[in-house]
């Protein structure tokens, strides 16, 4: 380990000036994409401290921040000797804000001297004035002190002590998330309303009141205590352990039940949607996570639970179907579309079982659209109307009460209902034979099949289960909004739930219910809105971006599984054991006898 007398001392200017214009021209590219995404634009008419900050500009500043910060980080291997923290982190980290800032001042003088709406299509020219500030083309020079300043701070905070780093942190987050999810704590916490201006716009007073209490509760040692009871939840063993989980599921449960009865309907829709999105995530986390079956086009089993429950109950199915075929109410509806779900997955499973890779993933993929297209042709319009879909669905109808879309909480408790039983049901499955065969499989489909395991039949059982679980979804789905058309089964929405299970974390329960409410909950579906509705032209943008980052630096997800984290970080592991002496390097092993090592 290396210690303080080992620590290189280097001066202010002493950079590695490679790195400085790496990542300074990565900022400036970044903000050049910004601005010409029409971000700065589409985000200024949200105003998240009253007077002061819009969200506009905040799209243009945080990246300076964070790329001064990586500057300063470094990465250390066996062997290298740390550089001792000094003034020079937050030189280095100005350096490359000032890059990022000439990269937006040489934007502003572009857009002021050429007519850049031949290339750019979507640029607009009031991003001209965001760049300015509303005054002359001179002042767009003012980005790079602005941000080379960010950087600076971002440098800097290698420099402060860990407590003073933390709480500059976590001062900066809470006012930035208490601001920009307003509409959602007002509509959850309606007596926090005195935060806020009319439209919704932070204090200046109580921003500054928020970030002296995220301080306050950094220097506290708040943080170490939430840290020290998850340490001590994780390293619980036996009853305990039993007994602490069934507690945390015990409040959650009455969280969830809680939380509809008092938030609006604004909040009472998006846990709605999250729960939708929720049972599709869970069957292709059976598929994909635990599996390693990559399936593209999973939005087919979705599309079959949806049509199957509005032509079984849905008085204006096509006009082919014959006379006597019945029209159920919707939860014997539900029991016909998880049989036909469950063929439908054993349709779609047989013939591509037995491919593997980028060929499993394209010839799913073109089931997927298959599926659609069936739906959508004239072949057979007159048994799913084609375009024009199926409407006047009814809500599902349990006697006493009825699930609607014009009734979100209802929608959600039934979502509820049937998110518990699918988590049940995933986790069982998760530590049975047929769990510990399907991650068998995904690590080595050969060794696999060479320990006698049927890899055919495993698959296909993925397969099924999946279809299974994301007709449900299709079910609710069909009584939630009342009609079924194909133009609701794009194959976006299986590219949005693929990227909901590998952000959360392939083969992680908990990863999936995270990737879920981060998502969906922040940046809403394919056509559902998120908390954050201002970012809904750009939320396949930032999918893309988080999606890339997340395979870059964290491939085993936002909550990862223990065994798919083994096995992406198999080359790190090795290495590791190799440092520490405990790989077979061809020496004879020590004698073990008497359980002492002699």
């Amino acid at each position: 380990m290396t210690t303080t007398a080992e620590l290189v001392t280097k001066g202010a200017f002493d950079l590695d000036w490679r790195k400085v214009a790496r990542l300074g021209g990565l900022t400036a590219l970044g903000l050049v994409f910004i601005a010409l995404a029409g971000m700065p634009v589409g985000l200024d008419s949200r105003i998240l401290i009253e007077k002061y900050l819009s969200l506009g500009y905040v799209s243009l500043l945080w990246l300076s921040l964070i790329m001064g910060w990586l500057m300063g980080k470094e990465t250390l291997l066996e062997g290298m000797t740390a550089t001792r923290k000094s003034s020079r982190d937050a030189v280095g980290g100005a350096c490359v804000g000032a890059l990022g800032g000439l990269g937006l001042a040489i934007l502003g003088l572009l857009i002021n001297t050429f007519d850049l709406r031949d290339p750019l299509v979507n640029w607009s020219p009031q991003t001209l004035d965001i760049l300015t500030f509303g005054g002359g083309v001179g002042v767009v020079v003012v980005w790079i002190p602005i941000c080379a300043a960010l950087g600076a701070v971002g440098g800097a905070l290698h420099l402060a002590p860990p407590k003073v780093a933390k709480a500059t942190i976590a001062a900066i987050l809470t006012v930035l998330m208490t601001a920009i999810f307003a509409t959602f704590i007002v509509d959850v916490v309606s007596p926090l309303d005195f935060l806020y201006s009319k439209n919704r716009e932070l204090k200046l007073g109580w921003a500054l009141v928020l970030a002296a209490v995220a301080v306050g509760f950094v220097f506290s040692g708040g943080g170490q205590q939430l840290a020290r009871v998850k340490a001590d939840y994780h390293n619980t063993t036996g009853p305990a352990k039993t007994r602490q989980t069934a507690a945390l599921i015990v409040v959650s449960a009455a969280v969830l039940i809680i939380i509809p009865q008092v938030a609006g309907k604004i909040t009472q829709e998006l846990m709605a949607n999250i729960g939708i999105f929720l049972l599709l995530a869970l069957g292709l986390n059976i598929v994909v996570g635990m599996a390693g079956i990559l399936d593209l086009g999973y939005v087919a089993f979705f599309a079959v639970g949806g049509y199957t429950t509005a032509v079984l109950t849905s008085p204006n199915r096509g006009e082919d179907w014959p006379g006597w075929f019945p029209t159920l109410p919707w939860w014997g509806a539900l029991m016909v579309t998880v049989v036909v779900a469950s063929l439908v997955g054993l349709f779609i499973g047989a013939p591509v079982i037995r491919m593997r890779g980028d060929y499993l993933a394209i010839v799913t993929l073109g089931f997927g659209e298959i599926i659609r297209i069936l739906f959508l042709s004239d072949w057979l319009n007159g048994y799913f109307n084609g375009a024009q879909g199926i409407t006047n669905v009814p809500p599902a109808d349990f006697g006493v009460f009825e699930v609607k879309g014009t009734d979100p909480r209802s929608v959600f408790y039934l979502v509820l209902v049937f998110a518990a039983l699918s988590i049940y049901v995933s986790w069982r499955l998760e530590h049975s034979r047929l769990g510990r065969a399907w991650m068998a499989v995904r690590e080595d489909e050969s060794v696999a099949e060479a320990m006698g395991i049927n890899t055919v039949n495993v698959k296909l059982a993925a397969f099924v289960v999946g279809a299974i679980l994301a007709s449900f979804s299709g079910a609710i789905f069909a009584a939630k909004v009342g009609s079924i058309f194909p133009t609701s089964f794009l194959i976006l929405v299986s590219i949005i739930i693929l990227v909901i299970v590998i952000v959360g974390g392939m083969g992680s329960i908990l990863g999936v219910i995270a990737g879920s409410v981060v998502l969906v909950g922040i940046l809403g579906g394919p056509k559902q809105p998120g908390l954050l509705q201002e970012f809904s032209q750009y939320k396949l943008l930032i999918y893309g971006a988080l999606l890339v980052w997340m395979m870059l630096q964290r491939p085993e997800g936002l909550v990862p599984n223990v065994r798919r984290t083994r096995e992406l970080h198999q080359d790190e592991f090795l290495q590791d054991a190799w440092l520490k002496g405990q790989v077979d390097t061809g020496e004879e092993e020590p004698a073990v006898e008497g359980g002492e090592v002699r």
